[in-house]
């Protein structure tokens, strides 16, 4: 049995921890791609993709409660896409602009004032990070963000790069781990991702090291 010394020792850590991730002045949240053909039962499902949507409505809650910027990216496809099958590609048709499948999972409570960032929307160029083609970069630095909460679909793809990006970019990132889910092409890309983003300097969370 742990001695008084060690819980309040223990409890010390936690309560510091909570305190360097609590959502503050100068944070962001990034939502990944957390469209429907992304969700089980459509056209590119990431398996179990639909269980990061609960656990993000939790992360919206903390950032809007206190006026914090957050950003959504999707997948804006146009119907011939360099990206799909019919035109060399290697994925099935998905995220097509203003189709079914390319909107946000309906379960997903996006504050009002969320701004999407669009991506890959040329037939002609793929993009798996929110930041590439885009202004996301220059819309985090003109609200003065420096640290940048991530999480959506899928691990080993979209997540990966927009990480990649964001820390070459020279933000401060938080890896929402309880929020992702791999898609996993090859078996263990979802591992290796998680690692690589380690690796670079991202820093693994979940909802727990925010509880109070």
């Amino acid at each position: 049995m742990a001695d008084a010394h060690t819980i309040t020792n223990e409890h010390t850590r936690m309560t510091e921890t909570h305190a360097r991730l609590a959502p503050r002045p100068g944070d962001a949240l990034i939502i990944v791609d957390v469209q429907i053909d992304f969700l089980p039962g459509g056209q590119l499902a990431v398996p179990a993709g639909d269980e990061v949507v609960a656990v993000l409505n939790q992360y919206i809650q903390r950032f809007s409660a206190q006026g914090l910027p957050i950003f959504a990216t999707r997948d804006w496809h146009p119907p011939n896409h360099c990206s799909f099958q019919a035109q060399g590609g290697i994925w099935p048709p998905h995220c097509i602009a203003n189709s079914e499948g390319a909107a946000f999972a309906p379960n997903l409570q996006l504050a009002a004032n969320a701004t999407v960032i669009s991506k890959a929307t040329r037939a002609d160029k793929d993009a798996y990070s929110g930041f590439e083609g885009t202004d996301l970069n220059e819309r985090l630095t003109n609200a003065g963000v420096a640290r940048v909460f991530v999480g959506g679909l899928a691990t080993d793809y979209c997540v990966l790069n927009t990480v990649k990006d964001a820390l070459n970019a020279n933000f401060e990132v938080i890896l929402l781990t309880d929020a992702i889910r791999a898609v996993n092409v090859q078996p263990g890309d979802g591992d290796k991702a998680l690692d690589e983003m380690r690796a670079l300097g991202a820093k693994p969370a979940t909802l727990e090291a925010f509880a109070a």
